[in-house]
């Protein structure tokens, strides 16, 4: 328990740090971000208009640091992540309601499959060295190094095209009306295809890779061998004594994959123009929208601290001598 509670102290730490870091953002970056709003209305807003301008983002110069601090933390409480410039005037976390179900529904199912297959194969590629699978390992180190938006764009050149049933771009048809209907679940489900297969492949090498070693180095331990020597069967060594402990690293790695799900796939929503959180983001960047930066910054960072203390916990619950430490 005193484990679990440090931990947690230091995550509240590391999230004061980030939203203070987000709160500063536009206002080192050089120049004034509201400019930007103003620059792209011009003729249109008056000089009445501006100064409400400052005030709506927070960025009054009449008004304290410490007083726009405050002000900020009140927002993040009731959920107020400012106003976007580029979509004007809908607020940032209205943009970012619409966005995340996309990326989570696409990177968070080809995560979880990628994980539990790839551990899967790769406790059996290390518990059988020697075996054909060992033949694949070169194949799926390659393919682990290539990026998954290279994948993504080998994907659109030989798969999608004018005739394919393969989309090469967008969440859906145009024209259609997001909803629980069939005709629209199964057009998001098609323009998800190329995407998920790309994240698919490129991720689960990576799982095959790391399990295997560690169900290597885990085989040779003495308590393997006393397994073994009390007659116990072959796959509940492998199993509950081998894969158990093998797991502990692949544990955490899948925590910040999870963690990740929100913006670890930037490109591969840029490539396929994906309605997702890291199009959002890239539009953000190009429109130097900065609310909306800041939005997306602030939900990665506490999606992968979030994840990171589920890690912790998991460890907690696999591994027994972290919880005598504790």
């Amino acid at each position: 328990m005193k484990y679990l509670l440090q931990r947690i102290a230091f995550y509240l730490f590391t999230a004061w740090a980030a939203i203070t870091i987000n709160f500063f953002i536009p206002r080192l970056i050089p120049g004034d971000p509201v400019s930007s709003l103003i620059n792209k209305y011009q003729g249109q807003i008056s000089t009445e208009a501006i100064q409400s301008l400052y005030v709506l983002f927070g960025l009054d110069k009449n008004a304290g640091m410490w007083s726009q601090y405050v002000d900020y933390w009140q927002q993040i409480f009731r959920g107020d992540l400012g106003i976007s410039f580029n979509f004007f005037p809908t607020p940032v976390s209205e943009i970012l309601a619409q966005s995340l179900p996309w990326t989570i529904a696409l990177v968070g199912v080809t995560t979880i499959v990628s994980f539990a297959l790839g551990t899967g194969l790769g406790v059996i590629a290390g518990w059988r060295r020697g075996s054909w699978m060992d033949g694949l390992l070169p194949v799926t180190t390659f393919i682990s190094s290539i990026p998954y938006f290279w994948l993504g764009l080998l994907a659109i050149t030989v798969l999608a095209g004018a005739d394919s049933f393969f989309p090469s771009s967008g969440g859906y048809e145009p024209g259609l009306v997001p909803s629980w209907d069939g005709e629209f679940i199964g057009s998001a489900i098609r323009h998800s295809l190329l995407p998920a297969f790309t994240i698919l492949i490129s991720s689960v090498s990576g799982w095959i890779l790391s399990m295997r070693n560690m169900m290597v180095t885990v085989a040779s331990e003495d308590y393997i061998t006393v397994a073994h020597a009390k007659g116990l069967p072959e796959r509940r060594v492998m199993v509950s004594y081998a894969a158990r402990n093998a797991l502990l690293p692949n544990v955490s790695g899948f925590a910040l994959s999870l963690g990740f799900i929100v913006g670890g796939t930037l490109l591969v929503e840029i490539v396929f123009s994906y309605p997702g959180i890291g199009y959002n983001l890239f539009q953000a960047v190009g429109a130097k929208d900065y609310p909306l930066m800041q939005g997306v910054f602030l939900v990665i960072t506490l999606s992968v601290l979030v994840a990171n203390l589920l890690a912790d916990i998991a460890y907690l619950l696999l591994d027994p001598r972290t919880r005598k430490e504790g």
